[in-house]
């Protein structure tokens, strides 16, 4: 970063390779941003690239800056602090169908989730601003209106409706965290709760038209041991999905060489996905290869984005544990919709 602000505009975009200039993107203003921000190792922030691609960025919520739309009111709140975030989009092109959801702790960037439609972050929790950061005084004010949180996060959850919600299931509702899912249930269980339903196949087939065209909608349950159910399920599905679960194993990756990624293909007959003429990761069932998350066949695109690189140990242990995510996500989807069927089915009362 510091050589990039340094030197001469062309001279930075062709050391760097850098494309043209666009309308909100330009080498002189991003040079600027990373000047007048230090250059310090302080911004320089992870962030989810793709499904299963959490990459760096340098990142200062400046406005046309080293980023052209840095969403400062919403990304802040990935980076002062422990958080999960929900990623999708308000409609979607005519295609496969709606698949366009995913978790995050980091910021997003703007085509993570899919790359034709619009993405949308919705963090579970939100930061307080301290005074002095705070430029609109109404705005301030609005905050010292909610100060029973003391400065602390809070949910990012409507307070009605988490109160229509504790009255249907007898149990009360706590401000962080998870509860025991008897008594208590927390903003996390709400979180673990809407990924199942998303995940479900049988309410994206029954409520396909309408996510075609706006964010998705979740009926809530007034039933106990559906939502207790359907919060284990997602659970286990935000853990492998942020890759802090080891998912199951199977796949082997017996052929030594180079490692490099050349044009990723599937043969189905062998179960097989190759990385180029003679290696390839074995065990690969034909719908994990298949499956996509927003416009993106995950094991596919993953490889692609990869190509002409030499895939080092961490890559293959890391591609090997998305197929085992990908594997397991198959298994719960089902069983979401098991559990749902088991308690009568749709709508969910």
């Amino acid at each position: 970063m510091r050589e990039f602000a340094g030197l001469p505009p062309e001279t930075a975009r062709e050391r760097f390779r850098l494309g043209p200039d666009a309308r909100d993107w330009k080498v002189h203003l991003a040079q600027a941003s990373v000047r007048e921000s230090g250059p310090t190792r302080d911004h320089l922030r992870r962030i989810l690239y793709r499904p299963f691609d959490v990459r760096w960025t340098y990142y200062t919520a400046q406005s046309r800056g080293f980023l052209c739309k840095p969403r400062g009111k919403v990304m802040r709140h990935m980076i002062e602090g422990e958080n999960l975030g929900l990623s999708t989009t308000r409609s979607i092109e005519i295609g496969r169908g709606w698949e366009h959801v995913f978790c995050t702790r980091e910021m997003i960037q703007h085509h993570t989730v899919s790359i034709k439609e619009v993405n949308y972050l919705f963090p579970l929790y939100l930061y307080p601003k301290n005074r002095d950061e705070v430029d609109d005084l109404e705005e301030w004010g609005a905050r010292e209106a909610a100060a029973e949180y003391g400065g602390r996060r809070r949910p990012n959850l409507d307070p009605t409706l988490m109160d229509e919600l504790a009255r249907r299931l007898k149990m009360a509702f706590i401000e962080a965290g998870t509860g025991d899912l008897t008594k208590t249930f927390g903003p996390e269980n709400v979180f673990h709760y809407v990924y199942a339903v998303l995940h479900s196949p049988s309410y994206r087939a029954r409520y396909a038209e309408f996510l075609k065209r706006d964010f998705p909608r979740v009926p809530f349950t007034s039933k106990a041991r559906l939502f207790r159910a359907l919060c284990a399920h997602g659970a286990r599905l935000v853990q492998l999905h942020l890759l802090e679960a080891s998912p199951q194993g199977g796949f082997l990756y017996p052929e030594p060489g180079h490692n490099t990624v050349d044009t990723p293909r599937y043969v189905a007959a062998q179960g097989r996905v190759y990385i180029n003429q003679t290696q390839y990761f074995e065990g690969v069932a034909e719908d994990v290869w298949n499956f996509h998350i927003g416009g993106y066949q995950v094991c596919e695109k993953w490889l692609k984005d990869r190509k002409g690189r030499a895939l080092d140990y961490e890559d293959i242990a890391r591609y090997i544990s998305i197929l085992g995510v990908l594997t397991e996500t198959l298994a719960l989807m089902k069983d979401i919709d098991a559990a749902i069927m088991k308690d009568g089915g749709w709508p969910l009362g």
